[in-house]
């Protein structure tokens, strides 16, 4: 299932969480912290082949919780409009990819996590699949989402600089200028079991199988 980001009526305006599915969440309620600059945002430079487990036990254990700050949201002309939170506990994992419209390596990898929900549905492993942009320039962002196809990323939540953004960074304990994309992975308790910084590759999937497998 994926999950993305909206708020009501206003695809840019405050609102209430609901649950929709098959789309990534968002909201443009303002997150009620202190705002603060998160620094410049970048691509992560090409790695070379990963020479250890995707997933080492990191998450919880180094104090990462699950964000609670409403997100803004971005759809394509004729989605319908995201909630702005993430989905609720029930019983199944969830994986939030942070990227942006400028960053190559994020766009590559869309297809593939979109590859990797699919296959993990058909193994009985559903998956809630949220996208997070990170763009800064909204016309970038609704020109990227406009282009895509109908099995793409239509909609996204969406933080932009701010103090939800900064919020976001602080639960998960990512870098103010993180290097995209960056991947974390929720457990069906709402713990996080899992971040990635980079992009995944395809020979990372049976490890995603093996974590999330009942």
């Amino acid at each position: 299932m994926v999950w993305l980001a909206a708020a009501a009526c206003d695809a840019r305006s405050s609102s209430t969480t609901t649950t929709r599915s098959d789309q990534v969440i968002a909201t443009a309620a303002a997150a009620q912290v202190p705002t603060a600059s998160s620094g410049p945002v970048h691509a992560a430079p090409a790695a070379a082949r990963r020479a250890h487990k995707l997933c080492d036990g990191d998450g919880d254990a180094k104090g990462r919780t699950v964000p609670r700050t409403p997100a803004s949201h971005a759809e394509a002309m004729g989605e319908p409009p995201l909630d702005g939170e993430l989905p609720k506990a029930d019983g199944e994992w969830m994986w939030v990819n942070f990227w942006a419209a400028w960053c190559g390596p994020c766009k590559e990898e869309i297809p593939r996590l979109i590859g990797w929900r699919d296959r993990l549905a058909k193994a009985r492993v559903p998956i809630h699949l949220v996208f997070v942009s990170l763009d800064d320039d909204e016309r970038q962002l609704d020109l990227f989402l406009e282009s895509q196809p109908a099995v793409g990323v239509r909609s996204t939540l969406w933080l932009p600089e701010g103090a939800a953004r900064a919020s976001w960074l602080k639960s998960l304990h990512m870098k103010p200028g993180p290097e995209l994309p960056e991947q974390v992975l929720i457990d069906p308790t709402r713990h996080v079991r899992c971040f990635v910084e980079g992009a995944v590759e395809d020979a990372d999937y049976p490890e995603i199988l093996a974590l999330t497998a009942p």
